[in-house]
């Protein structure tokens, strides 16, 4: 089934499973932002008498999942869900940062002994916040753009070709957004360009692991909400400001 959505304001509420989605999607994002600081160990291998470590963060293991849900909004709702399930998670996370900022801040009872354990988990850097989310916001708008127009351009086939093109683009701007944000000025040029490299390709084979899953997710959701979306005459202004920009 092939559906525009065009000529009336987008209304989630129309859809079983949609906000149910963006609920879980917001929450996903919120928690990795939360546990990213923790770093994981899988172990060691050797290539050429050098041991490499198996190495990820909180972030690294959850993050990438928020991009399939991007996909998914997109791929079945159109571009209006994913914009209005990225401006929701942007909001929540700006909204949990200062709340977090905020406890943090909050003077703690000598007899409570915990604090450092409270600031380790929950204290942010506040330039690591505002480039993390501004990185989110961009790389999800861009993902969630190219996905779309690359779903006119396929016809609707080939549904690999835009997941995986769609994370190409996004976390790309996301990566180069964070990593150079975040550390300029502070280590050297030549150690963020392997943070961005590194971090850039598992996001990307991480997406593509996945794409099994992603496929069988999209095509149960078309199925029961008998909707396809295809972005034809969609305003791809991501700020969802007046009429227009509140269509599909």
């Amino acid at each position: 089934m092939e559906t525009q959505i065009k000529n009336h304001s987008f209304d989630s509420n129309r859809f079983k499973y949609l906000n149910t989605l963006i609920h879980v999607y917001v929450v996903i994002l919120m928690v990795s932002n939360l546990v990213g600081q923790k770093i994981t160990n899988f172990g060691s291998f050797n290539i050429m008498d050098s041991t490499f470590e198996i190495q990820f963060s909180g972030a690294q293991l959850l993050f990438p999942i928020t991009y399939i849900f991007g996909d998914i909004f997109t791929e079945v709702y159109g571009y209006g869900a994913s914009r209005r399930a990225i401006w929701i998670a942007f909001f929540a996370s700006a909204l949990m940062a200062a709340m977090c900022a905020f406890m943090v801040w909050l003077p703690y009872d000598p007899a409570w002994k915990n604090q450092m354990a409270f600031e380790a988990v929950l204290g942010q850097v506040p330039r690591m916040v505002i480039f993390s989310l501004v990185a989110f916001w961009a790389g999800e708008f861009v993902n969630s753009y190219v996905l779309a127009k690359m779903k006119i351009m396929t016809k609707g086939q080939k549904l690999w070709t835009r997941t995986i093109g769609s994370t190409i683009a996004g976390q790309l701007v996301d990566s180069l957004i964070i990593n150079f944000g975040f550390h300029t000025g502070q280590i050297p040029v030549g150690i963020i360009l392997n943070l961005v490299v590194s971090g850039y390709f598992a996001k990307v084979i991480y997406e593509v692991l996945m794409t099994p899953i992603t496929y069988a997710t999209v095509k149960y959701l078309k199925q029961v909400e008998a909707v396809d979306v295809f972005d034809y005459e969609t305003d791809f202004n991501p700020f969802p400001l007046g009429k227009n920009n509140e269509r599909s």
